[in-house]
């Protein structure tokens, strides 16, 4: 396998760029995977360069997640930004109104989810606001059984799209999506009239490159694997790295 390339540079100038809008996803960008949700951790300087680049950019950097926002605060404390939760069913503007969009019923995905998981003890079920997620990390044997029982109860609920992310199987509205969300912001102060760069690692990101890249934007694939985004970064370290040197390095007009 070809080793993925290194656009730190390329990302660092976009970072020190005052007219860039920041949107960043969580796991798997700003935190390494763990085997369960719960088990990320925040380096240290993380948090302060996040606030140092937010003031830098006038408030414009936001984070683009599908964890409900309630974790990613908490995840963040004291640190409060903009957030996108749930692939954008629930996001927080820049001056604390709170949007949320409305969700199919997907209480029959839910107890599906919930069956297998009780059959199968490694099998970890996430209920956000209008979703389900099925974490297989601890049971990657089950990946095959998962996808067609997750299959399987996406069909019978309108609406209802279902994403394979790394070792998880979510079901999200189809109607919202992290394209979606970052456009939303960009509607709005302090976002509107910024050029978007979007750092994300897995196929839920998809959306989101393939938004902000139309728009005139830069997507950051993190992590190997195919991606609409043209520029990558080897791992969720060396975007850290990048965000840490750009919120101390002098702002190129």
């Amino acid at each position: 396998m070809a080793d993925t390339p290194d656009d730190s540079a390329a990302l660092l100038q976009l970072l020190g760029t005052p007219s860039t809008a920041v949107f960043l996803d969580f796991d798997g960008t700003l935190v390494d995977l763990a085997p369960t949700p719960d088990g990320v951790r925040l380096e240290a300087g993380v948090i302060e360069a996040l606030a140092l680049l937010a003031e830098r950019h006038g408030g414009a950097l936001a984070l683009i997640s599908g964890r409900p926002i309630a974790q990613i605060d908490a995840m963040l404390a004291p640190l409060v930004l903009p957030v996108a939760g749930v692939h954008g069913v629930e996001r927080r503007g820049a001056d604390g109104k709170l949007h949320v969009a409305a969700t199919p019923d997907v209480s029959p995905v839910l107890a599906r989810a919930l069956a297998l998981a009780a059959m199968h003890p490694g099998l970890l079920v996430e209920q956000k606001r209008g979703a389900v997620a099925l974490h297989y990390r601890l049971a990657p044997e089950l990946e095959q059984l998962c996808m067609q029982e997750m299959t399987a109860a996406v069909q019978a609920c309108p609406g209802i799209l279902l994403l394979h992310g790394k070792m998880v199987l979510e079901a999200k509205p189809s109607a919202t999506d992290k394209g979606g969300a970052i456009a939303a912001f960009l509607r709005e102060t302090p976002f509107a009239g910024r050029r978007p760069v979007f750092a994300g690692d897995d196929t839920t990101d998809e959306a989101g490159f393939a938004f902000v890249q139309q728009a005139g934007g830069q997507g950051i694939k993190v992590g190997n694997g195919p991606s609409a985004a043209t520029l990558h970064l080897a791992s969720p370290r060396a975007l850290r790295a990048a965000l840490l040197a750009a919120s101390v390095s002098p702002f190129k007009e």
